[in-house]
């Protein structure tokens, strides 16, 4: 048994002056901790086989590293920070190796828990790997990549993991993802009058859908918040202490029936799982727990006057989906690598229903108008104007009340339609996540494979 922290070192192949200047939005997340903003992105991805270490090292210096956000650290320049590239880069590995220990999920858990609380030094490239050679319920060994959310979005991350990866097929070929699916229009309401008024109709409410949307937004930031409830952090409670641990839990759930439709039944999932889970535990009334109630028993004891909101993350890329890599790195790329996203806040129907049928049908209506606005989009300018018009303690202010004011955040990402593997291993389930926000609870949905 060994547990050690290792580095290794690679030469990368461009000039050590070349520099970025950080966009916006990551100078808002870079500088966010001070105001309880420390965001990183982690993905747990659970192998078929035990760990190779060589084949691992050697596929981390053949990609990662050679990605230009990737093989740079921040220099402060004046007041403001920069990436850098450098010459010679230092890479550290957090190792364990024990295959045959006791309770080996606890002990992942404990350990993911623990790198929560484990700082990223500013020093160096903001991203770490932790390889845990231990044999759990649901695979062989598990690899884990924190990096801060200031290196980039989780299209962008997404894309770089797939570039690191191979079909389980075909070692030579890289992924696939989800085709994007085109809109095919009606032929019969493609001419004349009912075009003219569809279009006038949309238009009239992607302009009204957008005006609520920033009316929400900007009450959120000031006054607006959510119902005290179970999963909802109030000052105080330890939620905002970024040196508390944090607890991961992934489910694998098959959705083969419903790609057409994933967004709208995740999101009506979570609906149904929260409103059974708060309805399980607690009644809630005007923001007070009166006690312990069986759902079995007493089926709709939820208040309708609760709001319980979530944040949802929104790529405002124009091409949807997970994109090339190369694509994304090039030079004009309307696709380009970094923080392109926005947010909404989308109202949970947390309530009995009786049907459950209802909770996809509720989820659908809120997505449909949300797609139907421009609220996004505003969001991320907003945001953008303030930190270059007021500063990044403004924008980073901001960023922490629209989550300290709502209770989750919620995102789904689409991944390859096929087996994988990572560096030579097969992979078993891959389980994306974040930390460092003042939220309870957050839910992340990653469908893959085929």
């Amino acid at each position: 048994m060994s547990n050690e922290k290792a580095s290794f070192a690679d030469v990368v192949d461009y000039d050590d002056d070349e520099e970025e200047p950080l966009s916006p939005a990551a100078r808002t997340l870079l500088h966010g901790h001070r105001l309880k903003i420390n965001c990183h992105i982690i993905t747990i991805c659970g192998l078929k086989t035990s760990l190779n270490l060589s084949a691992f090292l050697q596929g981390l210096k053949h990609t990662l590293i050679k990605h230009p956000r990737f093989s740079s650290k921040l220099v402060r320049i004046a007041i403001f920070y920069t990436y850098m590239r450098t010459l010679y880069l230092s890479i550290y590995l957090y190792i364990f190796f024990n295959p045959k220990m006791e309770n080996p999920d606890q002990f992942v858990q404990d350990y993911l828990s623990n790198i929560t609380t484990m700082p990223m030094d500013m020093s160096r490239p903001l991203w770490t790997v932790h390889l845990l050679n231990v044999k759990t319920s649901e695979a062989e060994a598990i690899a884990v990549m924190c990096v801060h959310h200031s290196m980039g979005d989780g299209a962008s991350l997404m894309s770089l993991f797939l570039a690191c990866t191979r079909k389980a097929s075909n070692p030579e070929a890289l992924p696939s993802s989800l085709p994007m699916q085109k809109y095919c229009e009606d032929s019969s309401v493609s001419e004349g009058f009912w075009w003219f008024f569809l279009g006038i109709w949309s238009a009239i409410m992607l302009i009204w859908n957008t005006i609520m949307d920033v009316v929400v937004f900007m009450a959120t930031i000031m006054f607006l918040k959510d119902t005290k409830n179970l999963l909802k952090s109030e000052p105080g409670d330890g939620v905002d202490d970024h040196a508390a641990p944090r607890h991961f839990v992934h489910r694998t759930v098959s959705l083969d029936d419903i790609k057409l439709t994933i967004n709208d039944v995740v999101l009506g999932a979570t609906q149904a799982g929260l409103s059974r889970y708060l309805n399980r535990s607690q009644l809630v009334k005007g923001g007070e727990h009166t006690g312990a109630i069986e759902a079995e028993h007493k089926p709709h004891t939820l208040s309708k006057s609760i709001r319980f909101r979530a944040v949802v993350v929104v790529n405002l890329r124009p091409t949807k989906g997970i994109q090339d890599l190369a694509n994304m790195m090039a030079k004009g790329s309307k696709v380009k690598w970094g923080n392109w996203m926005g947010y909404i806040i989308v109202p949970f129907k947390v309530a009995s229903q009786n049907d459950p049928l209802d909770y996809i049908r509720e989820a659908k209506a809120t997505i449909d108008r949300k797609k139907l606005s421009l609220g996004a989009l505003f969001t991320f300018s907003i945001s953008s104007f303030v930190c270059n018009t007021f500063g990044v303690k403004a924008a980073a202010s901001i960023a922490h009340k629209i989550f300290a004011h709502t209770t989750t955040a919620f995102s789904n990402v689409v991944g390859p339609i096929e087996e994988i593997s990572l560096f030579g291993h097969p992979i078993a389930f891959i389980a994306p996540s974040v930390y460092g926000v003042d939220q309870v609870i957050s839910i992340h949905f990653y469908n893959y494979f085929k």
